[in-house]
This record gives structure tokens, C-alpha cells and sequence, in this order.
């Protein structure tokens, strides 16, 4: 079910195919004084336009590096960032951000937090705010529009979150465990209502998650990374059709693919555990 990859398989998948974003062969290592720490190690993988691709690693193995290198808040040592066949390593403002806590400011309320990024690009004029409304309603939090975040449940500021980087004009949006603050029931909850969107909007979306159900639940493709110096073992092509049917975790194909997975991490955490 899984396929292992390497180095020139990735590139040369990733030449052949449209591409929103193609990570080739990124390395890079933090130094401090006369000490030098690899962080990455040749990571190379592809996010298809209009696809939603997840990457699965033990804590910190540097998924949230990567993510900064893809960015442009960090130049690798080796490797380069495309977009849309573009070269654009080092590059900032070419991505949404979707953090891990929901960072809304409090001096805002619920639109005008929404329409942050549309403001930056100069583009938040009255059509976008009416379609911010209009995905609002959608998200369930019509009639919160002029709510401050400290109103707001934990699910509600994610969804807000999450609308604010589905409105910027960015093509692609990278999500950093976007609802592992919340509850299990709420992140059910969200996970459920963030295919509903995603299905809508057909963004292509880089997502890091710890949770193998949330990957398989979500994803198109699933990259597994090792410890750190992070680099890629396996790439698992997701074999579930849309839009993703409810109960869909209780499936024996969907149980048996878990454990394919979690056998993989676990093995990799023996050969090398988190330092």
C-alpha cells in the first residue's frame, strides 16, 4: 500500500505532473559556535494542484523547519522550493500559514481577522468582504462577525483561522497541526468540517499532523518523515474516493493501512529515537 521513494523517483514525478509545490532535495543544518545540527536531509516531495498532501514525523524532527524553508523564513543549505514551476527558495509571502494556535488579534473582530491577508495584498475592497461573509455563514460562524477572538470557542477561533488563510491569495496553504490544542470530539468535528470546505474550494494544502487517522482521513498523499535529521521513508498514496464517506475510520482497509503506518514510525523511532 505504501511506496518507497527515493531522491530521483521524487524529482522526476514531481517534473512529470502539475505541481503547486514541488520541494527538491532540501538539506539544511542549524549552526551554533563550532556545532552543527542537521535538521533536513534531501527531502524532496510534491503537492499537486488542487491536492491536499499530509506529512507525518516524530516531535521534533523538523516537519515545522520545513515548513519554515518552504516559507522563505529559512534558506536551505542545499535544495530549492518551486512553485508552479517557479524557483522560489527564499522567497516569503508566496504561502498562506494556517499555525498551530489560531493567533487571531484580539483587538479584531471575526470578519476583520478573516480579511487580514486580502488587507495585505490590498485587495480586502466590499466584493471581499461580502465574500468573506458569504464563508463565514458557510463555517457556521454567521452572525459572529463582529465577535473578538476571547468570544469565540476554540473551534470557532480554528475555523476563523483556517478562513483567514482560505481568503489570502495565496495558491498554496500550509497548515501546521492546525487542532491539536483541541479536544477530541472538536477535532473531529473540525476535521469533518475542513474536508466540507476543502471540498468546495479545492485549495492545494501541505498539512503536519501527528494523528495517522487525521492523515488518511484528509489526505490525497501522506509523506512520512524520520527522526531527525529529518528525511523521507515512505510516500502513501491514499486509496479512499471523495468525497470521504462518514465512518470511514472504522473501515478494515482504512484500520489496516493505520497499522502499516504506525508499524513504519515505530520501527523508525527504534533505528532512531528522539533526541
Amino acid at each position: 500500500m505504501h511506496t518507497e521513494l527515493s531522491p530521483s523517483s521524487l524529482s522526476s514525478a514531481a517534473a512529470s505532473s502539475t505541481a503547486a509545490l514541488e520541494v527538491r532535495g532540501i538539506s539544511l543544518a542549524f549552526h551554533e559556535r563550532r556545532r552543527s545540527l542537521p535538521v533536513l536531509n534531501d527531502i524532496s516531495l510534491t503537492v499537486p494542484a488542487g491536492k491536499f498532501v499530509s506529512i507525518i514525523g516524530p516531535s521534533g524532527c523538523g516537519k515545522s523547519t520545513l515548513f519554515h524553508v518552504i516559507g522563505g523564513l529559512l534558506r536551505p543549505d542545499a535544495g530549492s522550493v518551486l512553485m508552479d514551476g517557479r524557483e522560489v527558495t527564499g522567497q516569503r509571502g508566496l504561502i498562506s500559514y494556517v499555525p498551530q494556535k489560531p493567533a487571531l488579534f484580539p483587538w479584531r473582530n471575526t470578519l476583520d481577522n478573516v480579511l487580514l491577508a486580502r488587507e495585505i495584498a490590498g485587495g480586502a475592497d466590499e466584493a471581499a468582504r461580502e465574500e468573506a461573509r458569504r464563508w463565514l455563514t458557510r463555517a457556521g460562524l454567521g452572525g459572529f462577525e463582529k465577535s473578538y477572538p476571547h468570544m469565540l470557542s476554540g473551534g470557532m477561533q480554528q475555523r476563523a483561522s483556517f478562513l483567514r488563510g482560505l481568503l489570502a491569495p495565496q495558491e498554496v496553504i500550509c497548515l501546521d497541526e492546525p487542532f491539536s490544542a483541541l479536544d477530541e470530539l472538536t477535532r473531529a468535528d473540525m476535521q469533518r468540517w475542513l474536508l466540507d470546505i476543502w471540498e468546495d474550494s479545492r485549495r492545494s494544502v501541505i498539512l503536519i499532523t501527528h494523528s495517522v487517522d487525521e492523515a488518511l482521513i484528509l489526505s490525497d498523499t501522506v509523506y512520512l518523515l524520520s527522526g531527525r535529521p529529518a528525511s523521507l521513508l515512505h510516500r502513501v498514496d491514499v486509496p479512499f474516493a471523495r468525497p470521504r464517506r462518514e465512518g470511514l475510520a472504522e473501515d478494515g482497509e482504512f484500520l489496516a493501512l493505520k497499522r502499516e503506518i504506525a508499524e513504519i514510525m515505530r520501527e523508525e523511532q527504534r533505528k532512531k529515537p528522539i533526541r
